[in-house]
This record gives structure tokens, C-alpha cells and sequence, in this order.
């Protein structure tokens, strides 16, 4: 089973008590203080390891404690410091604090660590404390204790390219075929409930790593159809193959509706490159589509190929197309070994509603990264801008303003006719 989610509580350990003790040597009648220091408590240590795919551990077991220092001793003798815990996560997990959101680390260099809990400082003994006013202290310190907290670990695989594409389009078919990755497979919506990996081999020396990401619907940014779950792992792959059923309805309608959860989701993936392939081209509607689609895509500024993933038709050109395509993507990924923390993601979902002379203008780095991303000609991305902005707020700022039916509203470079 594929777990790319965890909640656990991580605890340090607390430092060992310092000591009260004094020398008894014989001849010495006033030994002076010799007690030591307790021990520093253990780290919670996050580290990587690069072969782990899941985070299936941490559903078995969800508390986890680093060992306590050791009390200190005569004789100036500190106590040993706590054991560490090292808790191993795959490459692209992210920690987050649960009680604020925080993110606490972003681990995705093999062998990267991060101390996310430091151990408890160790009590001082008597001997630290003695001066010349007092040659005898009987005082020590208790360790400080261990800090503890829930943390939530979120997976986002990282892979060369994901596969993207509406339920039914033949993600898992095409992985299954380009390498030898054997997710489970059928004439069905949604047979794909977790991302698959698989590792393609083009040439003698060279691999690309493919993701498989479950069918994406319309409302996929707001969580419809598990959407949240799948979408994250987009977010590490570098191109995106889009991947167009060829016997649907209207595959370019599916394309647009598509293109618009990935914008809402993250402003991100905008910018990433895309190879759209129309599937099933042994079909004769997708035959049919092609010219139309081909000239769709091109237009739009994106590179297109037709396949048909369940003959090997063309698969291979388009193997060699992404490998071409990686090749020109720089990798935006840090290549950093030493750890990388990162803060909480800033909101950008604030707006700004103006009244002008000829309309209305609405201002906020969200809504006008959607407006221009909608291809309006679809209805059903039309529909979807819609809901968003009420999801937003924006249609019920608007009618409070004083919104009338049939005035213009600016958003971005886009000109729109309000109607209730």
C-alpha cells in the first residue's frame, strides 16, 4: 500500500540531572565539589534515504522518542548524552508543524538531515557552581526537558516527468508499456487510486523516471476526486506529459479544463513544461481528432504527439521527444546537499475590488493568474472560473459593492460581462 501521508509525535530527549558530590580522598578532610554534568537529551533527526518510496512506517507506528542524557556522576564525570533517532523518509517529503502549518524542513537531497527537535540541555553539577564565596555549593541543575510536538509528513515524489490527463486516458497503460512498472489496469474510471513510478530506460546509459499521477477532474484544486492528494506530486516532476483521450467527447475541452486545476492549484506549474500526446490513435475518433487537436496545441505554444499506448504506436518517438525536452529544462530543484529549510507558504489568495468609470477591476495575484490561464471558449472552464470566484469571495464582494447585470469587469488582461 502507498502512503504519502503521516501524522506523528516526535519527542527529544530530556538532559540528565548534574550532580552533588564531593571528593572523599583519604587525607582530605574538605574535598572540594566534583559533581558532573547530566548528558545532553537525543535529536529527532529527519534524514533521507533514497531507496524508501512511501511513508507506509509511520502508519504502523506514530510515536517516536530520542533517547535521554544520562544523569552526571563523581568525580566530574558527565553523564552520556541521549541517543539520537533518525527517522528515514523518501526524497520530497515535507514536515510540517501540525499546530501552525509551519514547514519545519523540505528533505529532498539523498543522505540530507535535519535536526527538527534539539535534545534538552544537561543539568550542570555542583562543581560549576563554586566560587570563591562559596567552596562547598550543594547545588546542581535538573535537565531541561525534551522538547515534543505532532508533526504531519507530506510526500511529493520526485520523478523526471509526470503523467498527467483526465481518469480513463491511459496514464497507467502508457507507464506500463514505456517501463516495468505494472500498476493495475481496466476499461474504467479512476483505476488509478495511487501514483505509480516507473523507470524508463532510452538509452544503454540513460533513465528517466516517470510518475503516474491519478485521474484529475474538474475541481481537483478544491479536493474533488482525492484532487489535493494527487495534485502535490505534480509539483516535483520537471515536464508534465498531458495526456489527451483520444475517444473522448472533446479531448482539447478536457485539455483546457485540466490545465486549469494544475494553474489553481500552484501558479507553479503554469511554467512548466508540457508535451500534450493524444492517446488511442488507433481509434478512428482519435484519428479524426488529431489534425484538430495538433493544430490546437501548436497554436497554443506547446509541443503535441499522437500514440496509442495499447499498440506501441509512436511511444518511443515520444520517449525520445521528453527525453529532448528534460535536456532544455533547467532543474529547478536545489542542488544543495546541506539542508534546506523553508517557511510557510505566503497566501496570494487576497483581492482588490475598484470602481472605474467604464467597470469594474478586480486585483489579486490568484484570480488573475486563473482569468488568464481560463480558455473561455470551453464551458466547462467557464463554469469553473466562476466557482472559483465565489469559492474566493469575489462575486459576493462584488455584489456588495454595487456589481449591476451587464457591467464590464477587468481582471488581468481579460474583459468580462458580469451577469447574475
Amino acid at each position: 500500500m502507498f502512503y504519502d501521508e503521516a501524522k506523528i509525535l516526535i519527542r527529544s530527549g530530556s538532559g540528565g540531572d548534574g550532580m552533588i558530590s564531593f571528593r572523599r580522598e583519604k587525607h582530605v578532610p574538605w574535598g572540594g565539589p566534583n559533581g558532573g554534568d547530566g548528558g545532553t537529551g537525543g535529536n529527532v533527526i529527519f534524514t533521507v534515504n533514497p531507496t524508501a518510496n512511501s511513508l507506509i512506517r509511520y502508519h504502523r507506528k506514530s510515536h517516536f522518542n530520542a533517547g535521554d542524557g544520562k544523569h552526571g556522576g563523581g568525580k566530574d564525570m558527565t553523564g552520556a548524552k541521549g541517543g539520537d533517532i533518525r527517522l528515514e523518509v523518501p526524497p520530497g517529503t515535507i514536515i510540517r508543524e501540525e499546530a501552525t502549518g509551519e514547514v519545519l524542513a523540505d528533505l529532498t537531497d539523498p543522505d540530507q538531515e535535519v535536526i527538527v527537535l534539539s535534545g534538552g540541555r544537561g543539568g550542570r553539577g555542583n562543581s560549576r557552581f563554586k566560587s570563591s564565596t562559596n567552596q562547598a555549593p550543594r547545588i546542581a541543575e535538573r535537565g531541561e526537558p525534551g522538547q515534543e510536538t505532532w508533526v504531519l509528513l507530506e510526500l511529493k515524489l520526485i520523478a523526471d516527468v509526470g503523467i498527467v490527463g483526465v481518469p480513463n486516458a491511459g496514464k497507467s497503460t502508457l507507464l506500463s508499456v514505456i517501463s516495468a512498472a505494472r500498476p493495475k489496469i481496466a476499461d474504467y474510471p479512476f483505476t488509478t487510486l495511487q501514483p505509480n513510478l516507473g523507470v524508463v530506460e532510452v538509452d544503454d546509459f540513460d533513465t528517466l523516471v516517470f510518475a503516474d499521477i491519478p485521474g484529475l477532474i474538474e475541481g481537483a484544486a478544491d479536493g474533488a476526486g482525492l484532487g489535493h492528494d494527487f495534485l502535490r506530486h505534480i509539483e516535483r516532476t520537471r515536464v508534465l506529459i498531458h495526456l489527451l483521450d483520444g475517444g473522448a467527447s472533446d479531448p482539447l475541452e478536457d485539455w483546457a479544463m485540466i490545465n486549469q486545476e494544475l494553474a489553481f492549484h500552484d501558479s507553479r506549474l503554469e511554467d512548466k513544461p508540457q508535451l500534450v500526446v493524444l492517446n488511442k490513435i488507433d481509434l478512428a475518433d482519435a484519428v479524426a481528432w488529431q489534425p484538430i487537436v495538433e493544430q490546437a496545441i501548436i497554436d497554443a505554444g506547446y509541443q503535441f504527439a499522437s500514440i496509442s499506448a495499447y499498440t506501441g504506436q509512436n511511444v518511443r518517438d515520444m520517449v525520445y521527444k521528453i527525453k529532448q525536452i528534460l535536456e532544455e529544462t533547467p532543474d529547478t530543484e536545489p542542488a544543495e546537499s546541506e539542508l534546506r529549510i523553508v517557511g510557510p507558504p505566503v497566501s496570494d489568495d487576497t483581492f482588490s475590488i475598484s470602481h472605474l468609470e467604464d467597470g469594474w477591476r478586480v486585483e489579486g495575484r490568484s484570480i488573475e493568474r486563473v482569468a488568464a490561464m481560463t480558455y473561455w471558449e470551453f464551458e466547462a472552464t467557464t463554469r469553473r472560473f466562476q466557482q472559483i470566484l465565489d469559492k474566493m469571495g469575489i462575486s459576493e464582494a462584488l455584489v456588495k459593492a454595487g456589481i449591476r447585470e451587464g457591467d464590464t469587469v477587468f481582471i488581468g488582461e481579460e474583459v468580462l460581462e458580469w451577469s447574475d
